[in-house]
């Protein structure tokens, strides 16, 4: 359990361990409806591909299992997203605490304007940590983690805004991982890299779902097939189809899937 609990499955597997469940989530921005009643169950320690063409909503509803719409003065949100059993939207869960535990990665590489070791001891710090020593330890394991470490170990000191930025986004997601999250939401992390850093990024995506459950918004329909475990289609705001990637891409049940993976539109 990540928070204290307070008291139409989509494409689940008997026996599956689902680690956040959406049920009849609806989102608005003012008067556009961008989400519309939609459930999915997410697994853990898998990687679920959230695919569609632009504007079907993806990133919008990827945001709302941490709650960032919170930030945005127009929007309004209705349904549950469950943690671990918990809905993130009941008044007793601290939205700042669960970010921790469900943390983001964004299109573009966000690095602050500090050190490379800075950078990732930062979320640390302002969580009070103090110990130099326990900082140094999880620095480096992050480090190693988003496969950084031999590539930054001897200019910790440099800024990371000095890295490449298949190397910022590296240094991203090792920000994120210091504070030891059980979600990790990427929203696009690789559509604004070459394609030598997106295949770095893929491979730690593969390499991240041993010890967490990832959820990643693509446009790339080859990006969803290498790295995903399972895929939900987007349109028009409504998950129109959920299943184990291979089913998605090679038996989809929906012809509208069929269509945009074969590309008659999008």
């Amino acid at each position: 359990m990540i928070l204290a609990a307070d008291g139409g499955t989509a494409g689940i597997q008997a026996g599956a361990e689902v680690k956040v469940r959406v049920r009849d989530l609806n989102v608005y921005y003012g008067t556009n409806h961008a989400i519309r009643d939609a459930s999915l169950d997410i697994e853990q320690s898998q990687v679920t591909a959230l695919i569609g063409p632009s504007g079907c909503g993806k990133s919008t509803f990827v945001r709302a299992i941490n709650r960032m719409h919170d930030l945005t003065p127009s929007a309004r949100v209705s349904g549950s997203v469950e943690i671990d059993g918990v809905d993130v939207y009941s008044r007793r869960v601290d939205p700042i605490v669960m970010r921790r535990r469900v943390a983001m990665v964004f299109q573009r590489p966000n690095p602050f304007p500090m050190s490379i070791f800075d950078n990732v001891a930062y979320g640390l710090r302002v969580n009070g940590e103090r110990d130099r020593v326990r900082i140094a330890g999880l620095v480096e394991d992050s480090l190693r983690r988003a496969v950084l470490w031999d590539e930054v170990k001897d200019r910790m000191s440099d800024s990371g805004i000095t890295l490449s930025g298949g190397q910022q986004q590296r240094l991203c997601i090792a920000r994120v991982l210091a504070l030891r999250p059980e979600v990790i939401l990427m929203d696009e992390p690789a559509s604004a890299l070459d394609p030598i850093a997106t295949v770095k990024i893929e491979e730690l995506i593969a390499e991240l779902r041993r010890d967490y459950t990832v959820v990643i918004v693509t446009h790339s329909m080859a990006q969803a097939g290498r790295v995903s475990d399972r895929t939900a289609f987007f349109l028009d705001g409504s998950i129109v189809e959920v299943g184990t990637t291979t089913q998605i891409f090679t038996r989809p049940k929906d012809r509208r899937t069929e269509d945009y993976i074969t590309g008659r539109f999008g």
